[in-house]
């Protein structure tokens, strides 16, 4: 039976959001062994290599020769950002004790690409995908809320770092998406992967720390790494070829809850209630902002189609 492009389209939407709620189980399990720079080294050797080898086998690179001085800009530009972000998004991970509310606390994230769209790209925003935006910025809340007096007791240990990473992850997306016509997807992910790696071996240069850690944490590494910085790359961009952008939007939308599921299985960890009630909210908060686009493009489309006639 022929596998029509809609379920490819799905397959390898699904294929990337397990992928990358992976990375969440990987990357803690290999951070509660080693520091942050020893895992950078290791985690973005790995995955640079590996999106190396991609790239050699499709023939990418042969658009560098293309790259003007204003893309390398854009490319160190980008870089800088991703540093940064990323340092935050696994200084989270490091954290906060389990991965699952980070990844909902994470669900934040499309609220300030669509935010950054509107003031940056002067790109509209639905009603469906306002209440989306209130909803998983309420149920992010509830997750961080501690309860405690004060501003610094009021949120929990480590949300302070997924907000900087989510806002840092959205400048990047907006920058990207207003450039990825002119560079290839590959090359900013090879970019972003270099990147890290150097910025790793500095920080492991400066902190003075060895390179030697256990064979238990370089499995753990090695395998999240592929999951992150290569297959969900992959697949993502793959998925666009046959699927909208909104649909993939709402398969990414469940990331959460195989990050729940990879957490209870591979840590014997379940979120508090009301972090689990929080994290929910939050996915249906996505869930909206990706009707909201999905039926915002219908109504574009119809009206393209009203002048034509």
């Amino acid at each position: 039976m022929k596998i029509t492009n809609s379920v490819k389209g799905f397959l390898l939407a699904l294929v990337s959001v397990i992928a990358v709620s992976n990375v969440y189980i990987f990357s803690k399990a290999a951070l509660s062994e080693v520091s942050l720079p020893q895992f950078g080294v290791y985690w973005f050797s790995f995955g640079l290599l590996s999106i190396l080898l991609y790239a050699w086998y499709k023939k990418t690179y042969e658009s560098i020769k293309k790259l003007t001085f204003r893309d390398y800009l854009i490319l160190v530009i980008i870089g800088v950002i991703e540093v940064v972000g990323t340092y935050y998004f696994f200084k989270a991970i490091h954290t906060i004790s389990n991965p699952t509310i980070v990844s909902f606390i994470g669900n934040i994230s499309p609220v300030f690409v669509i935010f950054l769209s509107f003031l940056l790209l002067k790109e509209r925003f639905s009603k469906l995908e306002l209440a989306g935006m209130i909803l998983a910025l309420s149920g992010a809340f509830v997750i961080s809320y501690r309860g405690n007096s004060g501003f610094n007791e009021m949120f929990i240990n480590g949300s302070q770092y997924v907000l900087y990473s989510s806002s840092l992850a959205a400048v990047s997306s907006i920058i990207i998406k207003k450039n990825i016509k002119k560079i290839h997807p590959i090359i900013f992910t090879s970019s972003r992967s270099l990147f890290l790696l150097v910025f790793s071996i500095i920080a492991l240069y400066v902190v003075e720390d060895s390179l030697v850690i256990s064979t238990k944490a370089l499995k753990n590494i090695f395998i999240g790494s592929l999951l992150g910085p290569f297959l969900t790359v992959i697949a993502g961009y793959l998925a666009l070829q046959y699927i909208p952008l909104s649909r993939k939007a709402i398969i990414t939308s469940t990331k959460g809850l195989f990050v729940l599921l990879g957490s209870y299985l591979y840590f014997n960890q379940f979120p508090p209630l009301i972090a689990l009630t929080g994290g929910l909210v939050t996915i249906v908060g996505l869930l909206l902002i990706a009707f909201g686009k999905m039926n915002s493009r219908i109504d574009k489309a119809k009206y393209k189609k009203k002048e034509a006639v």
